[in-house]
């Protein structure tokens, strides 16, 4: 799911959730507290998701964005007839915002509960050390439907992707959130999975997800990365390893920056899980990447279809049995 980035990055410390007229840059003081609502909702067929206005529940749920020093108070609504909450990854809180049943920090049903999460930069510690700061590419999600871990929640939908970001940090044009939960991205297995979209040379940002109960990984046709915070490298002298599969297993989250189509060009390219059995039973989705005017590169509506009638019942076709 898309979110602008402007949404948690710009406007003033309360209501920045509503169009945004400019980006919070990173001469912007530290330490702002920035307040949102979140809506719980059901979903048809069983599913549950979070958004940031009534009826506009997704899955996964909108993609927030912070900056390092800063807190986010999330004004949680329930308007479901489940017990759930709010758990993230990566950030700072209380007892009373964990979120999970251990510390009676969740919602009761038609309930609405305020989290706080703050963030912090990295500051140095004694005898030279230093406490790591809070960047990097996180998630949210329930943990308190169910059981007292949320199984049920992260199983029908209720998660999403957390950014906190240094200033300074490079911006994107694009941004995704892929979540790989059980044999699912974004909740749905080929031929529906996300495709999601570019033009050539733009600045994509991937915030890549695990859930579940099963090992996956990772993997984008034609592009790769720097395995690092952003993907990226921090100078012409940086030997940061350059990746395009990485594990993404329960629990576990990732982050990077491309050009879209860069050194490879326009077309239509596939991320999947790299499990063999994962992919042939649907864990594959869709990169398109359009000319620069948006037009359809030649051959892409042709992959599309392909793709479309390719067989994801997870068994192996004739011809691979014929061949082994």
């Amino acid at each position: 799911m898309r979110v602008s980035r402007r949404s948690m990055l710009a406007g003033t410390a309360a209501g920045v959730l509503a169009p945004a007229v400019g980006l919070a840059g990173p001469a912007e003081a530290a330490g702002l507290t920035r307040r949102i609502t979140i809506y719980a909702e059901a979903l048809p067929n069983g599913r549950y998701g979070y958004g940031l206005e009534p009826g506009k529940a997704t899955v996964p749920g909108p993609l927030l964005e912070i900056y390092e020093g800063d807190t986010l108070e999330i004004e949680l609504v329930n308007t479901t007839d489940q017990r759930l909450s709010i758990h993230p990854h990566g950030v700072n809180y209380d007892t009373a915002s964990d979120g999970a049943p251990l510390n009676a920090s969740f919602n009761n049903p038609r309930e609405t509960r305020t989290y706080t999460w703050r963030t912090r930069a990295r500051a140095e510690a004694s005898g030279g050390f230093w406490m790591p700061g809070s960047a990097g590419y996180w998630h949210y999600h329930d943990h308190a439907m169910g059981t007292d871990h949320g199984t049920a929640g992260l199983a029908r939908g209720l998660y999403g992707g957390l950014i906190v970001r240094k200033r300074g940090d490079l911006l994107p044009s694009k941004q995704y959130t892929v979540v790989f939960n059980e044999m699912m991205i974004n909740h749905e297995m080929a031929p529906n999975t996300p495709i999601l979209e570019a033009r050539l040379g733009e600045r994509v940002e991937w915030v890549c997800i695990g859930y579940g109960s099963l090992p996956h990984t990772f993997h984008l046709h034609g592009h790769r990365w720097a395995d690092t915070r952003t993907g990226m490298l921090s100078s012409a002298t940086d030997n940061a390893q350059t990746v395009d599969n990485k594990n993404l297993d329960p629990g576990s989250s990732f982050g990077f920056q491309i050009l879209a189509g860069d050194g490879v060009g326009p077309g239509v390219w596939m991320y999947h899980c790299h499990v063999q059995t994962h992919s042939d039973g649907g864990m594959v989705g869709l990169f398109l990447v359009r000319n620069p005017d948006g037009s359809l590169p030649d051959g892409a509506q042709d992959a599309i279809d392909r793709f479309k009638q390719h067989d994801h019942s997870g068994h192996e076709m004739p011809e691979a049995r014929t061949h082994a």
